[in-house]
């Protein structure tokens, strides 16, 4: 009789290890090319996926073109403002928390050297202005007023930007802060010391203009 031949059955672990790496190799390349053309978020991308925020360089570009120094008061279309012409001298943006409401000629300069300006009612409940302090003190380029009349508890301000929130707790603030702190300036490199300490609406030019 002759013998009747077995075939072995076909070995799978082989085939299985190379689709694994197949699956893996086709994962990293496809990551590879997202990252390639889509790329790390900006910080103007960062700042535009803020729920709530007003964005005045898309809807008002030519308010934040406008970066003359003028002497006196000037009007502005915002309130509190975040663009536009301003006092020669800038108000000092090193951290600086104000009990008293500050020149929005000197506050607006600020604003251009890349600062944040965190603003609130006076009326604010003392447990929510100390949280607001504590996210502005010793933190360079930002800076923290009260400020009567505005429609919402507190009001953050950068240089063509704007958000306002019920809360200190409102977690858009430390989202604001982030993304547009330093990121806003129409001047880089210009820094935010040896500006207007002094509080009070009427603008103050300091005795040597900083020129910047």
């Amino acid at each position: 009789m002759t013998p009747v031949k077995v075939s072995q059955g076909r070995s799978w672990g082989p085939i299985a290890l190379f689709a694994a790496v197949g699956v893996i190799a086709a994962a990293i390349i496809g990551y590879g090319v997202y990252a390639v053309t889509v790329g790390p978020k900006t910080w103007q991308d960062k700042a535009d996926g803020i729920p709530g925020i007003a964005n005045f360089r898309k809807s008002d570009p030519k308010l934040v073109d406008t970066r003359s120094h003028k002497s006196g008061s000037i009007q502005y279309p915002q309130s509190p403002p975040v663009a536009g012409d301003h006092n020669v001298s800038w108000q000092n943006c090193m951290g600086d928390v104000y009990d008293a409401q500050i020149a929005n000629e000197n506050a607006v300069h600020s604003l251009e050297h890349g600062a944040v300006w965190v603003t609130y009612r006076p009326d604010l409940p003392k447990d929510q202005v100390d949280a607001l302090a504590s996210k502005v003190q010793g933190q360079e380029f930002t800076m923290m007023s009260p400020f009567p009349g505005l429609d919402k508890p507190i009001s953050l301000q950068a240089w063509g930007y704007q958000l306002k929130v019920d809360n200190a707790s409102d977690k858009r603030i430390d989202d604001f802060i982030r993304a547009l702190r330093t990121n806003a300036t129409m001047e880089p490199g210009v820094g935010c010391s040896g500006g207007v300490t002094a509080t009070g609406t009427t603008p103050r030019e300091l005795q040597q203009p900083q020129g910047q």
